[in-house]
């Protein structure tokens, strides 16, 4: 379904409590499913394709303020005047993004091995691989690939990502289901300089430990923020952690949505 631009993938009982989950870049809302169906029961899960990726819209701009304004969009479509909020990595610092802009709209935040304030070369190097992205010549070779780059999610989750984001180019070849371009821009706006969350919002940090995208500095600055409305919890996964660890991940967001003390 397209609610305002966006491709919306929904999972649930629209009766539920709302949760919009935001995907990472490359990504598209579809990776939310299994996670959503299995392990959130009690939440009606909102994930859109955000710009740029998926069967969403492609068309510029792919700003940080852009998203947040077509995230805000599908919520309006819905009559959703607020929600939680889960956020992966980029969908992480849009999530945020989106906090500073309407924090009205939001009642608790989840990030995800967000990607925030991250080292420049790093992503300058991710951009330039991203305006070369690969191309396969048939699944078997797409999902090798995949699976070299997420070697601890399971397989059923490669198999996934295959059968809902891979298309065949008018060359015959096929590619993961997002514009390069879109990705370069979100590139640009991960090496900006790090976005808190506000004070009045209760904020799950969920810390991938062998990823290392998120520096003890940026958990030092949410505590002088956020206070006690600041809840950190790690796992021991890479950076795909809701694909990699979907049954810990999924509890933690339930004990946090309910408001409840963490448990693993």
């Amino acid at each position: 379904m397209v609610l305002g631009h966006l491709h919306t993938h929904r999972y649930g009982a629209p009766a539920a409590g709302p949760l919009l989950a935001l995907h990472g870049i490359q990504g598209h809302g579809a990776r939310w499913r299994r996670l959503a169906e299995r392990h959130l029961p009690g939440s009606y899960v909102i994930a859109p394709d955000l710009r740029g990726h998926g069967r969403s819209d492609w068309s510029p701009p792919w700003s940080v303020e852009r998203h947040v304004a077509d995230v805000l969009a599908v919520m309006d479509d819905l009559g959703l005047p607020q929600v939680d909020v889960v956020g992966h990595s980029f969908g992480g610092l849009v999530a945020l993004h989106l906090c500073r802009t309407a924090p009205e709209r939001v009642g608790r935040l989840a990030l995800l091995d967000p990607s925030v304030g991250l080292p420049p070369h790093g992503l300058h190097e991710q951009a330039r691989r991203t305006m070369t992205s690969s191309s396969f010549a048939g699944c078997d070779e797409a999902r090798a690939e995949r699976k070299a780059a997420w070697p601890y999610a399971s397989s059923e989750a490669v198999d996934d990502e295959v059968a809902d984001h891979l298309i065949e180019g008018p060359d015959g070849r096929r590619r993961w289901r997002f514009d390069a371009a879109a990705v370069v821009t979100a590139c640009s706006e991960m090496a900006g300089p790090p976005v808190l969350p506000p004070s009045t919002v209760p904020t799950l940090l969920v810390i991938a430990q062998r990823s290392g995208f998120v520096r003890p500095e940026y958990i030092t600055d949410c505590r002088a923020v956020l206070g006690d409305r600041l809840t950190v919890a790690e796992l021991d996964c890479d950076h795909m952690l809701y694909l990699e660890r979907p049954r810990e991940v999924g509890a933690l967001l339930r004990q946090f949505l309910a408001g409840d003390p963490l448990s693993i």
